[in-house]
């Protein structure tokens, strides 16, 4: 008889797994110590780099080092404290103005300026007190035409008071020749003619003292704190 014949074992019929690549076993080491020494590596570096600055370099130091002198300083704007003190203008509404209702608008537009009202009345003060508020312009071809319209009906006369009152009070008035004068002022919205400019503003300081006191006697004109005063102005 034949001897039986024996099927290989397992073992025998595998192939041995071969051996894997350098890289793949360098892979499958253990790296905990190598990532331990490189942290502390990178520590004494950062440790022996701190103690090598000087100590008087900080953040503090930093922010409160000077401005360096090619830097321009921005020094605080002192023009209010300097601006001219409050005074008072004469505005006066002319005939047309009064008759063409606009009494109401342009008392708004001194009012919404933030300007105070002192004085105010609705006066028909005749020739000769018209030709002695245009006394100035007496030789003027103009003159005689002009204080015929000025007597031809009711004047809103005013006193109105504030910080640069009389500058200003002429550039809401607008240029005398209402067709040069800026949309916004109020001969540029409510006058053509300059015939018919509507009204009347105080060109300097001392010219308005002079027509306050020929318009106003004294003790008509009012002296009073405006409750929004200092929602107005900054500086008194």
């Amino acid at each position: 008889m034949s001897e039986p014949h024996h099927a290989p074992t397992l073992r025998s019929a595998k192939k041995e797994d071969p051996a894997p690549p350098a890289r793949l076993r360098w892979l499958a080491l253990d790296r905990t110590p190598l990532l331990f020494c490189l942290f502390f590596l990178v520590l004494a570096v950062h440790i022996a780099s701190s103690s090598s600055q000087p100590k008087s370099q900080s953040p503090v130091s930093t922010f409160t080092s000077p401005i360096p002198t090619s830097i321009p300083q921005v020094t605080p704007d002192s023009s209010p404290s300097t601006m001219s003190s409050t005074e008072q203008t004469f505005i006066a509404i002319k005939p047309d103005g009064v008759q063409r209702g606009l009494i109401g608008p342009i008392l708004s537009r001194f009012e919404n300026r933030g300007f105070k009202l002192v004085a105010i009345k609705l006066t028909t003060p005749g020739k000769e007190h018209l030709e002695k508020h245009y006394e100035d312009l007496a030789g003027k071809p103009f003159f005689a035409g002009l204080i015929e319209y000025m007597n031809s009906g009711p004047i809103c006369a005013m006193v109105w008071e504030g910080r640069d009152a009389v500058k200003t009070g002429r550039t809401l008035l607008g240029a005398t020749n209402p067709l040069a004068s800026a949309p916004g002022t109020i001969r540029g919205d409510f006058a053509i003619d300059v015939g018919r400019n509507v009204c009347h503003g105080s060109d300097s300081v001392e010219n308005a003292k002079k027509e306050i006191a020929l318009w106003f006697k004294e003790g008509e004109t009012v002296s009073y704190q405006a409750s929004q005063f200092n929602w107005i102005y900054e500086k008194a």
